[in-house]
């Protein structure tokens, strides 16, 4: 499988943010204001994984400070599920993150979304907190020292 990796440091051109959105919407069941969201989102970091011209992942994510990162949103088209797509997102990711001087990375997940979770926890994640969201979601904080 011969796949491209690419990064970017603000909004995607429309086909690329199009491609996007829609994987989003296909793994989530909706993509209803992610670009307002992501526009709201300082240093914003973006990681998308391609096939030829096709986006098969992608990893969200933004600046809580200097030193903290939040790693948003991510998902891979189900056909490329457990192929290592998700780990090199997040490699690519972490090591994005260290170069520019983060200390440590957090994310949310919900028990529903295992895989993610179970390679997060091989991947150094702590679990460093839970709650319940708005909608009665049960979500998981997860952090990783950089």
């Amino acid at each position: 499988m011969d796949l491209d990796y690419i990064q970017l440091n603000k909004i995607p051109n429309a086909g690329l943010l199009d491609s996007i959105l829609e994987l989003h919407k296909i793994i989530f069941g909706c993509s209803d204001n992610l670009v307002k969201q992501m526009e709201s989102k300082p240093e914003l970091l973006i990681h998308v994984a391609m096939e030829g011209t096709n986006v098969i992942g992608y990893k969200i994510g933004y600046g809580i400070d200097n030193e903290k990162f939040y790693s948003w949103l991510g998902g891979v088209d189900q056909k490329y599920r457990n192929t290592g797509v998700a780990s090199k997102l997040m490699g690519k990711q972490h090591q994005y993150l260290k170069e520019q001087g983060f200390k440590t990375v957090q994310t949310k997940t919900m028990n529903k979304w295992r895989s993610m979770l179970i390679l997060n926890i091989k991947t150094g994640f702590d679990i460093i907190g839970t709650y319940t969201n708005e909608k009665g979601e049960f979500k998981i904080i997860l952090e990783k020292i950089l």
